[in-house]
């Protein structure tokens, strides 16, 4: 069922959501060679314990996942594409970096994530593929993003992230997507990254999505799951980047919940 959010309802998902963009700035300001996964992991709750909010993905469990989620934030190193679960791996300068964040307050839930090298910048230690990957992925969010006005279809959504992620070479995975976000970080409807546009539901001002377009840079949209159920590895061993914001459709036009 998809649900209709008010204007009081979205000023509220704006404070869920301004606590995750606190938390995803903590994690990358933290971020470096040597610094541990489970260290970002533990910065992010500190933020989010501090704003009195609540993690969503803390033992969440989905219907593909075997075990309950058992960490705050999704940290997804390198060929993983989303769904890393953070451990005791220390950073290395040049790994790209995807972290995925979500947060309850007061009964309202945000939702974002963003892809970075560690140690950029900071003179050769970013490869050239990873910053175009990364680029191309946040020009995909953006693209699609500008097309979620009322009026417009979901299919637009998905047309404007492969428009962009096909025209680089990249990859894109058929069944993972975005979603619809509000009292649960996962509602009605599901958003995917491929589609055509003019077609699926139509856009109507309160409905509230998480956008995320996800890329493989080998071109391949095939991937793998770990043997914890949880990270989905590129096929081919190559990189992939993940973005995401949280977004209301309105009269006004797109409004970004995830941002500071």
């Amino acid at each position: 069922m998809v649900e209709i959010k008010t204007e009081a309802e979205l000023s509220a998902m704006r404070e869920a959501g301004r606590v995750v963009a606190h938390a995803l700035a903590a994690i990358q300001e933290l971020a470096a060679p040597g610094v541990t996964l489970t260290d970002l992991d533990e910065a992010a709750a500190a933020v989010i314990r501090q704003e009195g909010a609540t993690p969503a993905f803390l033992h969440y469990k989905p219907g593909f996942a075997p075990t309950p989620f058992p960490a705050v934030i999704c940290t997804s190193v390198n060929d993983v594409i989303v769904h890393g679960i953070p451990n005791g791996y220390r950073l290395r300068r040049g790994d790209l970096l995807s972290v995925d964040c979500g947060a309850y307050l007061d009964g309202w839930a945000g939702d974002a994530a963003t892809t970075f090298v560690i140690g950029e910048p900071a003179g050769d230690a970013a490869d050239p593929a990873d910053l175009a990957l990364v680029e191309a992925a946040r020009a995909a969010l953006s693209a699609a993003v500008a097309v979620a006005v009322p009026g417009g279809r979901l299919g637009d959504l998905g047309h404007a992230i492969a428009r962009v992620g096909r025209a680089a070479g990249y990859g894109i995975m058929a069944d993972f997507g975005g979603h619809g976000i509000g009292r649960r970080m996962h509602e009605d409807p599901h958003v995917p990254n491929e589609a055509r546009p003019g077609r699926g539901m139509v856009l109507r001002p309160g409905l509230v999505l998480a956008i995320e377009p996800m890329f493989i840079a080998g071109g391949a949209d095939r991937y793998r799951t770990a043997p914890d159920g949880w990270a989905l590895h590129t096929s081919d061993g190559s990189r992939a980047a993940h973005m995401e914001h949280t977004v209301a459709v309105t009269d006004d036009g797109p409004r970004l919940l995830t941002v500071p």
